[in-house]
């Protein structure tokens, strides 16, 4: 499989679009730079997207951020895959060429993930086999935000926040006036072939040029135990390319990018055994009507071999991104943000297409950071999206629907003194789904939802703080989760929304109205940034009331009928990770977190949650040397839906040792095993946990080189 050029064709859909609350943010580095010198606390760098606070200790949210060359020392080809071992982080892969991310439990539509703070607008909150359209290779550094303050992002993000940060378009002339990089990866799990290149270059006095390519072409991937030499359906092929111009002035800049981006990927597991399956009010029959045995189910549906299907996915981008500093009086910075996506990408079957998967839409957002009153600092914000989605052919379980999504907040940080900080936000949000030429009439929504966030950060000692912070979230329901029927094979499900109607699918007995899904979000964390010793440590609970969840109504052998439905549920885990720097050379790191979904009621286990997770990674260095080996062990996953089965426990283990090449430090050399214990891996979080199990031992070996 091999990504094929096509013509590329401009569209760009200019609105007047609105934002998300992020200003200037610090907070500490996760990497470590092999300096031989101890330093009392570790460099600290600038998130784009936390909303406020200039000191790391006064954040109220958790964070992590991975950079350029961890992204590329992992291996992985996409984001879900590439962030998974982060603490609180796993991912829901689907073969090799999707995965999202999946945070303290739960994935998308929950969890957003973000380009440069913009939404990626591709069809990945529909199904976990639809990748998400972001290129780890290109990547500049990824963020991911947990806990509270991620609703400023949208009301329903109440998972977390990945947002991917580029250089497509530039915001600072390059030094010398050329910046230019290369990076290369190859493993051998997959015999994966992948190369990135990066230029930005000075044209003229306040004008910047960008440019970026990136291709990765991977087999299916090897796994031990599995009958075939290959698990078949998980050969992966992409390429991206980015070009952008930018006009950058002392005070700021403002510049436009258009991206393309073509995926060519398998699709393991499916099962076409199903596709005659239908509801019958709340009954699964499977067969034609004449057939059926006691239960109510036809036994009679044939087995094929067919070769797994694929994907054969384009989407084209437009983005413009602009900031500047003292704009005018009261305000000390305006950013904003617009972007025009059409995506779509068609599943093919023998050679034919069988269903069409479209997104076309826009969004933008403008944010304000007034300047400071007193002791309050705080950002305003306009957010507004529109966007068409469709789906034809086979699989067309849902209608085409248009979407419209405003989004108005505030955030403000108080500093009451120098021990002593707090945080309060809120948003507002209108949002509209309409279907569009439905034959069904399903009728459109309409609704709001309003959030709060607050957080008291209490530095009680130099380098330690400890923060208590809380949130109320309301979520509306995605337009998937309102009117999807039909069959749904990445799922193995027959779906049916929440919205009731007169032809209803799955019983009338099981319609009920729709209610605000509604989160109370507590987190107590404990930090320590300085010395030898640095750790993060919390504890979350987190109550929904009318959490929408897809309820199993009937099943045929792996086969289910699913109504969306709403019940009470929680989820409460802890996250920790403590690293000794025991010489300038020498660090050990301790990291664990654990998370347990269940419904409140008693009536049993949320799906797909990871199981606890506990390892250690050790980090040293000698001269341009580098070396890490990191060990965790996954326990077995027993708190299962009574549909799942249990996932057993397994041990990883992954060395990367690397070489500095030349004193600027932007160029070096690695070579990486990863599982090397070779350990069939079944991943719960997937929706293929028991079906496809995950890659096996690998030996990767790359480089990055700057100019």
């Amino acid at each position: 499989m091999r990504p094929k050029l096509r013509s590329l064709t401009w569209s760009v859909h200019v609105a007047l679009i609105s934002s998300l609350a992020c200003g200037p943010a610090f907070a500490q580095a996760l990497v470590q730079d092999g300096d031989s010198g101890k330093d009392d606390a570790l460099p600290v760098v600038t998130v784009s997207a936390l909303a406020l606070g200039e000191d790391p200790d006064t954040i109220a949210v958790p964070y992590s951020i991975v950079d350029r060359d961890t992204l590329l020392k992992n291996g992985q080809g996409t984001i879900g895959d590439a962030l998974n071992g982060l603490p609180g982080v796993h991912s829901d892969s689907f073969g090799g060429g999707a995965s999202r991310p999946v945070i303290r439990g739960q994935t998308a539509p929950r969890t957003k993930v973000l380009s440069d703070g913009a939404s990626i607008l591709d069809a990945s909150d529909i199904s976990p086999d639809h990748a998400t359209t972001v290129d780890p290779l290109l990547a500049q550094r990824v963020e991911v935000l947990r806990g509270p303050a991620t609703l400023l992002y949208g009301n329903g993000a109440v998972g977390g926040v990945v947002n991917i940060l580029d250089n497509k378009i530039p915001s600072a002339m390059p030094e010398g006036g050329i910046d230019a990089s290369l990076a290369v990866r190859g493993n051998s799990v997959a015999n994966e072939r992948a190369a990135a290149v990066d230029l930005t270059a000075q044209l003229g006095s306040q004008l910047a040029f960008h440019l970026e390519h990136s291709t990765r072409d991977a087999d299916d991937y090897k796994a031990p135990g599995w009958e075939d030499p290959r698990v078949a359906g998980t050969a992966a092929a992409s390429s991206n390319s980015s070009v952008g111009l930018s006009w950058i002035t002392p005070n700021g800049h403002v510049g436009i990018a258009y991206s393309y981006r073509n995926d060519d990927y398998g699709l393991p597991g499916h099962n076409h055994e199903y596709e005659g399956c239908h509801p019958h009010g709340s009954a699964l029959h499977c067969g034609d009507h004449e057939g059926g045995g006691d239960d109510g189910h036809d036994h009679d549906h044939e087995h094929g071999d067919e070769p797994p299907p694929t994907i054969d996915l384009v989407s084209k981008r437009v983005d413009v991104r602009g900031e500047y500093r003292d704009p005018f009086a009261g305000a000390s910075r305006i950013r904003f943000r617009m972007s025009d996506t059409d995506y779509r990408h068609r599943e093919i079957e023998d050679g034919e297409t069988a269903t069409t998967f479209i997104n076309r839409g826009q969004e933008g957002r403008v944010e304000i950071e007034h300047v400071p009153l007193g002791n309050w600092t705080g950002v305003i914000g306009l957010q507004h999206s529109d966007t068409t989605f469709s789906a034809e052919g086979e699989e067309s379980f849902m209608p085409k629907v248009d979407t419209r999504s405003t989004g108005l907040f505030l955030v403000e940080h108080y500093q009451l003194n120098d021990a002593w900080h707090f945080e309060a936000g809120a948003r507002h949000e209108w949002l509209e789904h309409k279907p569009v030429d439905d034959p069904r009439a399903r009728t459109a929504f309409d609704d709001t939802a309003t959030s709060f966030s607050g957080a008291a950060i209490w530095e009680f000692t130099p380098g330690y703080a400890l923060t208590l912070s809380a949130a109320r979230s309301e979520r509306l329901p995605h337009a998937q989760e309102l009117y999807a029927r039909g069959i749904h094979l990445a799922t193995n499900t027959y779906e049916c929304g929440l919205l009731p109607s007169a032809l209803t699918c799955g019983g009338a007995a099981n319609d009920a109205s729709i209610k605000t899904e509604t989160s109370r979000n507590v987190e107590l964390s404990l930090r320590k940034t300085a010395g030898d010793l640095t750790f993060s440590v919390g504890a979350f609970h987190n109550d929904v009331d009318h959490y929408i969840y897809a309820r199993t109504l009937d099943q045929y052998e792996d086969f289910r009928l699913i109504k969306y439905t709403q019940n009470d549920a929680e989820f409460i885990g802890l996250e920790a990770e403590a690293t000794y720097q025991f010489t300038g050379n020498f660090s050990a790191t301790l990291f664990g977190d654990s998370v347990r979904a269940k419904f409140t009621d008693g009536s049993g286990n949320l799906p797909r949650i990871p199981a606890m997770r506990v390892g250690t990674r050790l980090n040293g260095s000698w001269n341009a040397f580098g070396a890490e080996l990191e060990a965790y062990h996954v326990a077995k996953q027993d708190d299962i839906a009574d549909f799942e089965t249990v996932s057993p426990a397994y041990d990883m283990v992954n060395l990367t040792l690397s070489y500095a090449l030349g004193e600027s430090g932007n160029s070096s050399v690695y070579l990486r095993g990863s599982n090397l214990l070779d350990e069939k891996v079944w991943n719960h979080t997937s929706f293929l946990a028991s079906v496809v199990p995950m890659p096996g031992r690998s030996i990767s070996a790359g480089f990055r080189v700057g100019f």
